[in-house]
């Protein structure tokens, strides 16, 4: 099907066992220079490219160069020194990250959202450590709100363009959806920092007191559960959390029925997420919330999403051109290492992805 890696070799394909051999060439004598060799044979429409050599060919088309490099670490065996130096562009003076590292934020401005873009970024490198951490933290001790936690957009003095989605509020309050992934991942790296003792006790209040929610805070609250250390009361809390969200139906369990299952209010028409969406490892908590036959059915859905040009769609609502080309390749990447953590997809070089938790 559309987005597997390999697929049937057709009986006409140049590679089927089933093709005549081609004639054998005469020999040459010492006298007569060899004949050049043949062109290779192209491909018919009924054999095409792999998942991962279409994707590739998107990334080289269309992504920024962070992600042409993240793309080469993962599977090509790039070096991760060369992921590093791209994303340190996207560092600021105050230990922050800005410049539309995530591409709904434009402008120069470190944001929560940028933070976290670059801790997932580092994470997979293995390099969330060091006094480039500490001054993060140091940073995030000066922006956080009076509960220790992290707004989703700070308030500034020029206003830049943003998603809409993301309103900028004067005051705003501390939320789950910027902090949760901020804390999960310095805490899966061991990080210690005093910042994090109040932004901890704030995810475990919101995590464990959840009601009603919507799909991304739901994802942050898992990205805070699977690097938290405490596992047993993680496990404890994701077992509600987990129950909460079929009861919602803040997840679709049958793409085929997709149409069936509400859009969370202010999501665009179609932006639903799946099981894969959730459990992108097989080692998150969040895994545990579905059966296998749904496990299933969603990498089966996420593996078909793969576009004519090699990328993966990006179902959130779009606002600009530019953070609409640039989301694309964020979108194909985490496909491919989702797919890729599930054994859905192979390559030649394959790095491992980010440290399992704890």
């Amino acid at each position: 099907m559309p987005g597997d890696e390999t697929s049937p070799q057709s009986p006409h394909s140049p590679r089927s066992p089933r093709s005549p051999r081609p004639p054998q060439a005469p020999a040459h004598t010492p006298h007569t220079p060899p004949a050049a060799p043949a062109p290779p044979a192209p491909r018919p429409p009924s054999d095409p490219l792999p998942a991962l050599d279409r994707a590739e060919r998107f990334i080289w088309l269309t992504a920024r160069v962070l992600e042409q490099r993240r793309f080469a670490f993962h599977f090509l065996g790039g070096d991760a020194d060369r992921v590093d130096t791209a994303l340190g562009s996207y560092l600021n003076a105050d230990g922050g990250y800005g410049h539309a590292l995530d591409p709904d934020l434009r402008g120069p401005l470190s944001q929560p959202l940028h933070t976290a873009h670059a801790l997932r970024v580092l994470d997979s490198l293995g390099r969330c450590a060091g006094q480039r951490i500490e001054r993060l933290c140091r940073h995030l001790t000066g922006v956080s709100t009076v509960d220790g936690a992290l707004p989703v957009v700070f308030p500034a003095a020029r206003d830049y363009p943003a998603a809409p989605y993301h309103p900028t509020h004067d005051n705003p309050p501390g939320e789950l959806l910027a902090t949760g992934p901020v804390v999960g991942v310095l805490h899966r790296n061991r990080v210690w920092h005093a910042w994090l003792f109040r932004a901890t006790d704030f995810c475990w209040d919101r995590v464990e007191t959840l009601r009603h929610s919507h799909p991304y805070e739901v994802q942050s609250a898992v990205a805070f559960l699977d690097g938290i250390p405490d596992r047993a009361r993680a496990a404890a809390a994701a077992d509600r959390l987990g129950r909460l969200v079929r009861e919602q139906r803040l997840v679709v369990l049958d793409p085929v029925r997709r149409a069936e299952y509400p859009e969370a209010a202010g999501y665009a028409p179609g932006e639903r997420l799946y099981p894969h969406d959730f459990a992108r490892r097989p080692e998150s908590l969040a895994r545990g919330w579905f059966t296998d036959a749904e496990m299933r059915r969603s990498l089966d859905f996420l593996a078909s999403e793969q576009q004519p040009d090699g990328g993966w769609p990006v179902r959130r609502r779009a606002w600009a051109p530019g953070s609409s080309l640039e989301r694309r390749p964020i979108a194909t990447l985490e496909a491919l290492l989702t797919l890729r953590a599930y054994g859905r997809l192979t390559a030649t070089v394959s790095l491992p992805g980010p440290v399992p938790p704890r």
